[in-house]
């Protein structure tokens, strides 16, 4: 959709024939935007860089593409822009509406997305929680980037750990403790109080923990039902038998190691049955794999990746999205978490305690390398300290005041009947980095960067309003375009997350 940074970047790289980046400066005083075109020219043209970019600052002025322009330091090139071009972005903005920033994608992709995929032994965890909503936020930028994403939950029904789990239900059914190593808590108990297998009451409660955490799965994979194309995958991978077992050779392939496949037993490894889902996933004519795994499985990545070469796909075309720890702390002190101890903390119990708006949020607010640290106290809070809170505010305080507007004066910006103020225009160029901000974000699948910005917007929004009346102000008209076109871009940020847009607060 419209971009009006890139359309002004596009017609200056005409002017500079050269591919032309623009950046806002950190001091206003130094332009609207500057470009180091100059600079990267000097070496091919030899001329000194500063000249080039007063000939760039000059032609630009004369195109009429910037108010004024002018060469400083090393050789960058400062650029002003009129109020007129400020206010035409803004109608650019209302007129792409929710769409604005969308389809940044070079090529359209058929991603899957597999998140969560935990064992069914248990409700969600707050850790499997950061996996979902790390997960199902990447899908959405995806999915705002053009592509066609579909989410996938994985997860074992058969095996040594699920074995363990049905006989802790067992044990308490017949009034015994569960086996030394086995599964304890409330929810064992629950479980015992339900006939039949627990495997398929469990998974139910799971698949509406989720539901009610905003996260729709629209497959959910047996492992049973993959191990039983192990050996067809098997057939078409680089083997060898060493020692009575089968291996691939996937150190020809990316991975530090081959990997055995059958035991000497003549039992299949689960690196077999990721040999096989692989394979199943290609052959549902996915594009690109993704796979959303905890900070254990950070050795799993290159083996991962050694299979999808091994089945004649590009390695790059299979990731694998490494997560960190959650730590919670409640009252200054740090909640331990055991899911067989029955002392973990659950999903439904930290957005009973917090809301699914501030989980959400503060589960994606730090890069997936880094540990989070939630500090429950403040994420109950209703108050400005709390940034998800902050930002939903900004969203409803502009709906009271479109509220209160005539009907339809909200509808676009306009012409400026004053000239601009700095808060109007700092205000107008932050939502102007929002496709340069979700596209990165998509790319470097970094969701966090979403409620950074998100905060930003909010910053610049309060500060303009607490200087600025928007109502019965000669610029009326102007300004409810703008806080309008803030309204839309928080929404986009917030539903980009799996945070709603309250009208009221």
């Amino acid at each position: 959709m419209a971009d009006p940074v890139a359309g002004l970047a596009g017609e200056l790289s005409e002017v500079a024939g050269a591919p032309v980046t623009l950046e806002r400066p950190s001091d206003a005083e130094h332009g609207d935007y500057a470009t180091n075109v100059a600079l990267r020219l000097a070496g091919v043209e030899q001329r000194p860089p500063r000249e080039i970019a007063g000939e760039i600052a000059a032609r630009a002025v004369e195109r009429d593409l910037v108010e004024r322009a002018e060469a400083a330091g090393p050789g960058f090139v400062n650029l002003w822009l009129p109020d007129a071009w400020i206010t035409a972005a803004v109608d650019e903005i209302a007129a792409s509406g929710s769409s604005f920033g969308s389809g940044s994608a070079t090529a359209r992709e058929r991603i899957q997305v597999e998140m969560v995929s935990a064992n069914p032994t248990g409700p969600v965890t707050v850790a499997s929680a950061r996996n979902a909503a790390y997960g199902d936020s990447v899908a959405r930028l995806l999915a705002f980037a053009g592509h066609d994403v579909e989410r996938e939950y994985y997860y074992n029904d058969a095996g040594a750990q699920m074995e363990l789990f049905q006989a802790s239900v067992e044990a308490v059914r017949r009034g015994e403790e569960p086996p030394e190593d086995g599964y304890r808590g409330d929810y064992v108990a629950e479980l015992a109080e339900l006939d039949g297998d627990p495997v398929p009451h469990m998974l139910e409660s799971i698949e509406a923990t989720l539901e009610r955490f905003r996260i729709h799965f629209d497959t959910w994979e047996r492992q049973s039902s993959v191990e039983g194309e192990v050996p067809e995958a098997i057939a078409l991978l680089d083997t060898y038998e060493e020692e009575g077992a089968l291996w691939a050779r996937t150190s020809a392939h990316g991975d530090d190691k081959d990997r055995v496949l059958v035991r000497t037993g003549g039992e299949p490894t689960y690196f077999a049955a990721d040999a096989a889902y692989i394979r199943r996933k290609y052959a549902r004519g996915f594009d690109r794999l993704v796979y959303v795994l905890g900070a254990d499985h950070h050795g799993y990545v290159a083996r991962l990746q050694a299979l999808a070469e091994m089945f004649g796909h590009p390695r790059e075309t299979l990731e694998v999205l490494i997560y960190q720890l959650v730590h919670l702390v409640e009252g200054g002190e740090a909640k331990k978490m055991s899911k067989r101890r029955g002392d973990v903390v659950f999903l439904d119990e930290l957005v009973d305690t917090i809301g699914v708006d501030a989980a959400r949020w503060y589960l994606v607010s730090r890069g997936h390398d880094q540990t989070i640290e939630l500090d429950v106290d403040l994420a109950k809070e209703r108050t400005n300290k709390n940034p998800v809170y902050y930002v939903q505010y900004a969203h409803a305080r502009i709906a009271g005041i479109l509220r209160n507007a005539a009907p339809g004066s909200g509808s676009g910006a306009g012409a400026s009947s004053t000239a601009l103020a700095p808060e109007e225009r700092e205000l107008v160029k932050r939502l102007l980095e929002f496709p340069q901000v979700v596209a990165e974000a998509t790319e470097r699948r970094a969701a966090h960067a979403i409620p950074i910005y998100a905060i930003r917007v909010a910053d610049d929004f309060h500060r303009f309003y607490h200087e600025h009346r928007v109502l019965e102000s000669e610029n009326e008209g102007f300004r409810l375009g703008l806080v309008s076109a803030v309204q839309s871009v928080i929404a986009r940020c917030l539903d980009l997350i799996g945070v709603k847009t309250p009208e009221r607060m």
